[in-house]
């Protein structure tokens, strides 16, 4: 549009020159004369036009691929399909997603389909593994939950993903090692773990950011039923006993600023999926980080793990996972629990779990009704080896019930924007479709849209 604006206004002050006799009006008349000898016909000036078009967007569209045959060798059509990916996703909402382990990257691997404003707070309390050994070896902050979020935001070959994926096989000294855990481990020598986050990211152009909760040495603590304690999130989940309550030591660590900048600022902010006790609540005992959820107003909702957890859940029923979080002081935050209400789970996968002492998240719905908080059921299990959520669908409820809470014009665009995208109706009618509307409203939602309004005034 640019473009053809300059061209407009190019054309309009020749027309004038052209015009006041100044250039070439004597040329240009002849040329007019033997165009009409040809057919005088208003068709010929109207082919004229179309054909000028043309050949305007042809030559962009070499401009273009000259472009992209050096940004982008072998792939130049995804050039554009890149650019408007880019500017799309760059408007979508602000989602702050807490956790660690395999849960949180498979929720961000569906959400950056919709937007780029992302920002994955992982927990830094991992003694086990490559990361383990790496924190206790080198004394930097455990890299495995960053680098398994970072390579799902990442917009990055497959081959390069694998290859930090990777890990060492029968190298002593090497063994265990993934070389993504490796290659920030070098980074973090050379520039300092925050530094060597942001760098990475670089180097995977990533759509969002991951964050650590804290840049501070922090272990777990546990009490269990029985009155005994262990530290140590490996420790205390190889002990396998019922937990009574979990700290952090030191319990007055720091929170990263951004992270409570970007909670402050985000639209909605996802707890989980992921262990209740290793993953969710290490980052929500941070001193600030409750608070910083509870000021920002945002759609807080809970992802209930699919299965129990041995060592950690075994038993929990969806409610229990609740009055844990409760028990810690977090559950008035909690807006809404994300529950798999999917049942056609393969016979082969259950008796799989059942070795391991896990089982399927029980749906205690008359115990959840008496929680202050709404209860979303939708079928979320991936077809697949593993009992995990499918990030596609759970992505999608998401922005759904976030759409739902968007209020007047805003909401229209948001419900307007999003909908037009492909994968967001195929997975809706996937699941049954979810429907929603920005104009359902309620006393809440009409509360926001004032105090929305007023604060523009």
């Amino acid at each position: 549009m640019v473009v053809l604006l300059g061209l407009l206004v190019f054309m309009s002050g020749l027309f004038f020159f052209w015009t006041q006799g100044i250039i070439f009006q004597k040329r240009v008349s002849l040329i007019i004369a033997f165009l009409s000898a040809f057919s005088p016909h208003p068709f010929w000036s109207f082919l004229m036009l179309v054909s000028g078009i043309l050949l305007l967007f042809w030559g962009l569209q070499q401009i273009g691929n000259a472009i992209a045959s050096i940004l982008l060798p072998n792939h130049g059509r995804r050039l554009v399909e890149k650019l408007y990916s880019r500017r799309y996703l760059e408007k979508g909402p602000k989602i702050v997603a807490l956790g660690g382990g395999t849960g949180l990257s498979v929720l961000i691997r569906g959400l950056k389909e919709y937007t780029a404003n992302i920002t994955a707070v992982v927990t830094v309390t991992d003694d086990g593994g490559s990361s383990g050994r790496l924190r206790d070896e080198m004394g930097i902050l455990p890299p495995g939950d960053m680098r398994n979020c970072l390579l799902a935001l990442a917009d990055t070959e497959p081959l390069l993903e694998q290859l930090f994926q990777y890990r060492f096989k029968g190298c002593e000294g090497l063994e265990g090692h993934s070389f993504g855990n490796l290659f920030i481990a070098a980074m973090t020598e050379m520039m300092g773990f925050n530094r060597a986050i942001r760098e990475f990211s670089k180097v995977l152009a990533i759509r969002g950011t991951v964050l650590p909760v804290t840049l501070e040495q922090v272990t777990l603590k546990a009490r269990f039923t029985d009155g005994s304690n262990a530290e140590g999130e490996t420790n205390i989940v190889n002990l396998g006993k019922p937990i009574e309550y979990i700290s952090l030591n030191p319990p007055e660590c720091t929170p990263l600023p951004e992270v409570i900048s970007a909670i402050k600022e985000a639209d909605a902010v996802i707890l989980g999926p992921g262990s209740l006790y290793t993953s969710v609540l290490p980052n929500l005992l941070v001193p600030g980080v409750v608070e910083a959820i509870r000021e920002s107003g945002a759609l807080c909702l809970y992802v209930c793990n699919i299965m129990t957890q041995p060592g950690e859940t075994e038993g929990f029923s969806a409610s229990r996972h609740l009055e844990v979080l409760r028990k810690h002081g977090c559950l008035e935050i909690i807006n809404g629990i994300i529950v798999n209400n999917a049942n056609d789970f393969p016979s082969s996968l259950l008796e799989k779990y059942q070795k391991e002492g896990a089982e399927v998240v029980e749906i205690d719905r008359p115990v959840l009704t008496q929680w202050n908080m709404q209860v979303i059921e939708a079928p979320l299990l991936e077809r697949g080896e593993l009992a995990r959520h499918d990030s596609k669908k759970l992505a999608t409820l998401i922005l759904n019930k976030l759409v739902e809470r968007e209020t007047g014009l805003e909401g229209l665009w948001a419900y307007t924007f999003i909908s037009l995208n492909g994968n967001f109706r195929r997975t809706k009618k996937e699941m049954g479709d979810y429907a929603c509307s920005p104009f359902t409203f309620s006393h809440k939602k009409l509360q926001r849209f004032f105090y929305s309004a007023f604060r523009k005034i």
